[in-house]
């Protein structure tokens, strides 16, 4: 690319520009109008309910407010809907009950049954239309009316499974380890436990949810004051930042490293204070996957683990600090200028809130219509019998079905709610419309990121081409840089978080490809997707890179999405050492910030839900999981400290462009002056930066 003249009238962010990437502009509000359309079309044929509430077999919904039966339950004869699973042609009812079943009992003993109350309980588990309690049990078994057996059961997400426990090794259903089959013959409960394998797995999936539910009932408040403390901290470090700019980064570079040091030094003690003790010695694979995580704690292997990786990372940045440390000075001056930058714009520090609540939007929108597009499928009734039957497996309709020939022909057939799908145009279309969701999420929510990233830049970039700071800069630099992204390059931003979102899109299809394919024994189409994964995540990193510049270019000249790309890029490559000398190593300095942040505060959440402070040790709620609280606290101290030190990284960035085009455009000299402050003229300049001559 050719470098940038000087031109005299250049004084920053252009005010006299036109309209960029028109068509972009007009395909996106096209395309927006077409996501409302399908939100209004999902909204009207789904129904959530599907997801939420179970079926019975006539397709009616169960546990709706104002209904007494709020459970789903199967009856079948026997135990083979729970252990082989029934044919295509033999499909277990399903009805709605009140509770579940709580005992072992068979029909037969129950209509034998001196105590009156032992059928009418059972009654409890027949269909609706069974009144008569003095109906024989063959017939009553044969019009399927009443199930065979009940067993003990345990109710989850409004269905009932089978109780299965084990005691002491032995499988048991309640507290039994047989059955009568409603037969006549004893059964183990172990034919019980096939069919029900995945039941439990989700029962202990849904016990650990409760836990994990319990714990943020009790422990909510002190999340967030963990998460305030955070914000307190972030926004401390940020305002020393401003003032302290080259004490602060040696400080926290030095805090990192005792951070690290700290957790090095726990992970030792940990290991060598679980010498000796029964069970400490066993290996993490052999232990296996287990949801109460404390258990890892008492393994030595674990505090191994931890510590060996601490002392990694402690060494590579060590490492890292030793062969930086002359650009390490160049990177703290060009953070300086960036805490001065956001020290005269302020409300930059809070417009992370505003990207924020636009991205919450999109996602709100994004996940009802997908839940919306999902549950628009109807009710599909198909054809159900005990013997062979030519019919069987069709689909048929309840309101006709006893009028119709297949009654006839096959008299124990029965017209059963067997699915939610359907056959019209817009039930085939239906995974077309889930990926039209999927497509605009991802490109709304980068159009969100885009504006804030453009209407940053241009703040940023007003404060550096002033020449008398902060006099030459306009009242609310913030604001008129939003409006004129807003204005003129809505256009420009659709483009580029277009392209963002396409190929976004194609690594979520090769994730689900892959994902398929897990169960194939195909070697070659495994490699394949590997290798195409990697290339496209290579790609997306490149894209953001390219269009975070680009938008910078965009909010200084106003030109559209390709000439500004094509422009930063050129720059970028012309400043290729600068960029590895001084953005990758602010980036590197950011990374420590955010990394001590989230260390500090974990550390601090660490000692207080396990109730190591003994000033508070008693203020600490009780936990089923403590990591709970502490995985929490981390992971928003990292959102926050991120969302902070986001707009410092977007300042660094557009200040080095500037920078960049600056010593493009000047040389120093009284007819040229040089538009960075003098501070940052005389390390940049003195730091063997300058332009070649």
């Amino acid at each position: 690319g050719t470098p940038h003249k000087y031109d005299p009238t250049f004084k920053g962010p252009i005010y006299d520009r036109g309209c960029t990437d028109i068509l972009c502009c007009v395909l996106l509000v096209i395309a927006i109008v077409g996501y409302v359309v399908v939100g209004v079309v999902a909204w009207t044929h789904g129904d959530p309910r599907k997801v939420i509430y179970p079926t019975d077999s006539r397709g009616q919904f169960c546990g709706q407010q104002g209904t007494p039966n709020e459970y789903v339950s199967r009856l079948a004869a026997g135990a083979r809907a729970f252990t082989r699973g029934l044919p295509a042609s033999s499909s277990p009812i399903q009805i709605c009950v009140s509770k579940c079943p709580d005992r072992y009992l068979t029909y037969l003993s129950a209509y034998s049954s001196r105590a009156p109350s032992e059928l009418e309980y059972y009654q409890n588990f027949c269909v609706p239309e069974f009144k008569t309690l003095r109906k024989p049990p063959i017939e009553v078994l044969k019009d399927k009316e009443c199930p065979a057996m009940i067993i003990p059961s345990t109710p989850l997400a409004r269905r009932c499974f089978p109780a299965i426990r084990a005691k002491k090794g032995v499988i048991m259903v309640g507290n039994e380890t047989t059955y009568d089959d409603g037969h006549g013959r004893r059964r183990n409960v172990t034919e019980l436990l096939e069919g029900a394998k995945k039941a439990n797995v989700v029962l202990e999936a849904r016990q650990l949810a409760m836990k994990i539910f319990e714990d943020y009932t009790v422990s909510w408040y002190w999340i967030i004051i963990g998460l305030v403390i955070a914000m307190v901290t972030s926004f401390i470090f940020i305002v020393l930042l401003r003032f302290l700019a080259g004490i602060m980064v040696w400080v926290m570079i030095v805090m990192v490293i005792l951070v690290l040091g700290y957790g090095i030094f726990h992970c030792y003690m940990e290991y060598a204070k679980l010498k000796g003790e029964a069970g400490s010695d066993v290996s993490l694979k052999d232990l296996g996957f287990q949801t109460d995580l404390r258990v890892y704690l008492h393994l030595r292997q674990t505090w191994l683990a931890f510590m060996i990786i601490l002392c990694v990372v402690e060494v590579v940045i060590i490492l890292l600090l030793v062969f930086l440390r002359k650009r390490i000075l160049i990177a703290i001056a060009l953070i300086k200028e960036a805490s001065r930058a956001v020290g005269h714009i302020m409300s930059s520090l809070l417009f992370p809130l505003c990207t924020f609540f636009l991205l919450c939007l999109c996602i709100a929108y994004w996940a009802s219509t997908a839940v919306f597009l999902s549950t628009s499928n109807e009710a599909v009734y198909k054809v159900f019998n005990e013997t062979a039957c030519q019919f069987s497996g069709q689909t048929c309709k309840p309101e006709t079905f006893n009028t119709s020939n297949v009654t006839k022909l096959c008299p124990d057939a029965q017209c059963l709610f067997a699915f939610y799908g359907g056959e019209s145009a817009y039930h085939k279309y239906l995974i077309v419309l889930q990926f039209f969701n999927v497509f605009m999420f991802f490109w709304l929510a980068n159009f969100v990121i885009a504006l804030g990233q453009v209407s940053l830049a241009g703040a940023f970039a007003s404060y550096y081409w002033a020449f008398k700071k902060p006099d030459d800069m306009p009242a609310f630099p913030l604001f008129s840089a939003f409006g004129r992204a807003l204005r003129y390059h809505t256009g420009s931003l659709a483009f580029g978080s277009l392209i963002l979102a396409i190929v976004q899109v194609i690594r979520v299809t090769l994730e689900y490809l892959d994902h398929r394919l897990k169960a194939a024994d195909n070697k070659f189409a495994k490699f394949l997707l590997s290798c195409l994964k990697c290339c496209f995540w290579c790609l997306e990193k490149f894209i953001k890179f390219l269009n975070r510049n680009a938008y910078i270019m965009i909010a200084i000249y106003g030109t559209n999405f390709c000439t500004s790309a094509r422009n930063a890029f050129f720059l970028l490559m012309r400043n290729i050492i600068r960029v590895a000398v001084l953005d990758k190593v602010t980036d590197f300095l950011f990374f420590l910030g955010k990394l001590l942040i989230v260390g500090s505060v974990g550390i601090l959440a660490f000692f207080f839900f396990t109730h190591r402070i003994k000033l508070v040790q008693d203020t600490a709620p009780p936990l089923n999981y403590y990591w709970v609280p502490i995985l929490t606290v981390i992971v928003g101290s990292y959102l926050i400290a991120h969302g902070f030190f986001s707009v410092y990284g977007m300042c660094v960035d557009t200040l080095f462009l500037c920078f960049c085009e600056d010593l493009e455009r000047n040389d120093g000299s009284p007819e040229r002056p040089y538009y960075m402050s003098p501070e940052l003229s005389e390390i940049l300049l003195k730091g063997n930066l300058e332009p070649s001559k």
